[in-house]
């Protein structure tokens, strides 16, 4: 057992012995059906602290030819799949943590110090096939394939940590991309080639050196969607395990979109929720927000207004195909949006191509982001929204049109109000406070429509349920009857207790710019 060469099993050992663990295994099914094939190479990107880590020791302990680990996967979901015991411990891994190298190497001579300490390993195993000196990595493993038919597999950890670490320095950034084509591509000894970082393939001009790997990120996971994070069902097992609320759970954590599966949770953050028995910003807080604030900051035109639509509970259309996959080359607002996408700090909708803040936990960043940046005029906005939810609980609607007033005239700089949806995007915005003891569902599908914004309370706070019907140009006694007419109460009929009816409407011909409200509360029996 080696440190790179058949590392072995504990750290998968370590996993399942957790007082945590949600069993992925599934995913070998998958690689066992890409070994050996034209699809052999994947590359997986995911956010920080989304278990990347845990899946390349889950894939050395199930494939490394160094232990036996058959008793490890008993019971888990592999060990049902027919083709578990062919690929089971059969393979040379050689395991590569990209960040180790970087950090250690002198003089960023990042690719030669992996060299030398592979080849030492190598050695030791086949020193009499690697006798001639001076040979190089690649070299070396097409002589032990030649030799021994031996096939290895390489799972590489943080393998674009070059490429967001040396950000500069785009000649280190071509070295250290070649060197992994001439080490991997086409070669007869790669079995399987596996790697994971924050970020897809980079790409330069027209070409990418690494082209023969298939993608697998954010915005299109493919058949690893399942494995990205912590799926709605299994959350739900571990909520009612640990004796968790579900859907507070979901308001924190919940918001990464994918094809087949359309709620997809922050393992990091649900795994401390539970250890800790209490919701908070996990996630988040492994990192500064200062790296956020950098990014929705950068001087393109209609930025910060997509931002400020996001904060509102609006979602923005992205074209994420221009993105050259690095974080120094930015042309136009599209390419930072997508970075946040790859970040985990917007969610992604593959089939609308439309962007969104995922959830509670990250809304808070972006507040933090903002609130030591050039975002007074929205800060402004956020701080009052405390008083226009009690406000709006008092009935009190001359002083919630006031607020309304008040936050669109602070906000006007950067949201423009032309139809419905930027209005709803507003009074998302103004309503920013209500997100701590309510979800906020735009578009809800309610008695014999949608209605515009439903704030169903989280379990426990104690507060109604409203419903806001939003008017443009009209009047917000047409909002309210709508609500009645449309019978948009009866999609809360689980819900027991007070239901507040709020319709709000403004009128850009007003010369004063004014809202309209009213307030209106009916009892569910």
């Amino acid at each position: 057992m080696g440190i790179y060469l058949n590392p072995g099993n504990r750290s998968f050992w370590e996993a399942i012995r957790s007082k945590i663990y949600v069993d992925k295994t599934g995913l070998i099914a998958h690689t066992n059906e890409l070994l050996n094939t034209r699809e052999k190479y994947i590359c997986i990107s995911r956010p920080r602290r989304f278990g990347k880590s845990m899946t390349l020791e889950m894939l050395t302990a199930y494939y490394s030819r160094s232990c036996d680990s058959k008793e490890l996967f008993t019971g888990y979901k592999i060990s049902y799949d027919s083709s578990f015991e062919e690929h089971l411990n059969q393979y040379d891994v050689i395991c590569l943590n990209m960040q180790q190298f970087l950090i250690e190497a002198v003089d960023g001579k990042v690719t030669e110090y992996l060299e030398q300490e592979v080849l030492r390993e190598l050695k030791k195993e086949y020193g009499d096939i690697l006798d001639r000196e001076g040979i190089g990595l690649a070299a070396a493993l097409r002589e032990i394939f030649a030799k021994e038919d031996r096939q290895f597999i390489f799972l590489i950890d943080e393998w674009d940590c070059v490429m967001r670490e040396r950000q500069e320095s785009e000649k280190m950034q071509k070295q250290y991309l070649d060197f992994l084509r001439n080490l991997l591509k086409d070669q007869p000894y790669v079995a399987l080639a596996y790697i994971t970082g924050i970020l897809p393939v980079k790409k330069y001009g027209e070409h990418s050196a690494l082209n023969m790997f298939l993608e697998y990120s954010m915005t299109d996971q493919g058949v690893f969607e399942e494995y990205t994070g912590f799926t709605e069902d299994e959350v739900k097992e571990l909520c009612g395990q640990f004796g968790m609320d579900f859907a507070e759970m979901s308001s924190w954590y919940d918001g990464y979109v994918f094809t087949e599966f359309q709620h997809m949770y922050n393992p990091k953050s649900v795994v401390e929720a539970l250890r800790r028995r209490k919701f908070s910003s996990y996630w988040t807080a492994t990192e500064t927000y200062e790296a956020l604030k950098v990014y929705i900051e950068m001087d393109f035109d209609g930025l910060r207004a997509d931002i400020v639509h996001m904060l509102g509970g609006g979602r923005i259309r992205v074209n994420t195909r221009s993105f050259q996959n690095d974080m120094r080359n930015f042309r136009t607002k599209d390419d930072v949006l997508t970075l946040l996408i790859h970040l985990g700090y917007l969610g992604y909708d593959p089939e609308s191509g439309e962007a969104f803040i995922p959830n509670k936990e990250i809304i808070g960043e972006f507040e933090n982001a903002m609130s030591v940046g050039g975002w007074p005029r929205v800060m402004d906005v956020l701080r009052a929204s405390e008083k226009l939810l009690e406000d709006t609980l008092r009935l009190d609607a001359r002083s919630v049109a006031q607020g309304l007033d008040h936050a669109h005239t602070e906000a006007a700089s950067i949201l423009t109000y032309n139809d419905e949806n930027s209005l709803a995007c507003a009074i998302g915005l103004a309503y920013y406070s209500a997100r701590k003891d309510y979800e906020l569902i735009r578009e809800f599908p309610a008695g014999k429509g949608f209605a515009d914004i439903v704030f169903l309370p989280l379990p426990h706070t104690g507060r109604p349920a409203f419903i806001v019907e939003l008017k443009y140009g009209r009047s917000a006694g047409t909002a309210i009857q709508q609500i009645k007419d449309r019978k948009y109460t009866q999609a809360l009929e689980s819900y027991v207790g007070e239901i507040l009816l709020v319709g709000i409407n403004y009128d850009k011909e007003d010369p004063d710019k004014r809202h309209e409200c009213v307030i209106e509360k009916v009892k569910k029996n």
